[in-house]
C-alpha cells in the first residue's frame, strides 16, 4: 500500500523546510554584512583622528634613523617602561 504525504513525495518534505531556511538565511546575512560594513567604516573613521603613535615606537624610529645615540635611547626607553 502506498502512502500519500500530501504531495511531497516519499518523505522528502524536510527538503522544503531546508530550502525555505536557506531562502531566508541569505537575505538576513546580506543585511548583517551591510550593517557591519557601514558600522565598521564609521568606527574606523572616528578613531583614525584620535590615534597617537606609541611613544616607544617613536623612540625606536628615532634611534633607527640615527637621531639619538644608544645611551640616550636606553635612558629614554627605561623611562618609558617605568612610567
Amino acid at each position: 500500500m502506498w502512502m500519500n504525504y500530501d504531495g511531497y513525495g516519499m518523505g522528502w518534505h524536510w527538503l522544503g523546510w531546508l530550502g525555505m531556511a536557506f531562502f531566508w538565511l541569505i537575505p538576513i546575512l546580506l543585511v548583517l554584512v551591510v550593517v557591519k560594513y557601514l558600522m565598521g567604516s564609521r568606527l574606523s573613521n572616528a578613531t583614525d583622528g584620535d590615534k597617537k603613535p606609541d611613544a616607544l615606537a617613536v623612540l625606536e624610529e628615532r634611534y633607527a634613523r640615527g637621531e639619538i645615540d644608544r645611551e640616550e635611547y636606553l635612558l629614554k626607553r627605561n623611562d618609558l617602561k617605568q612610567g
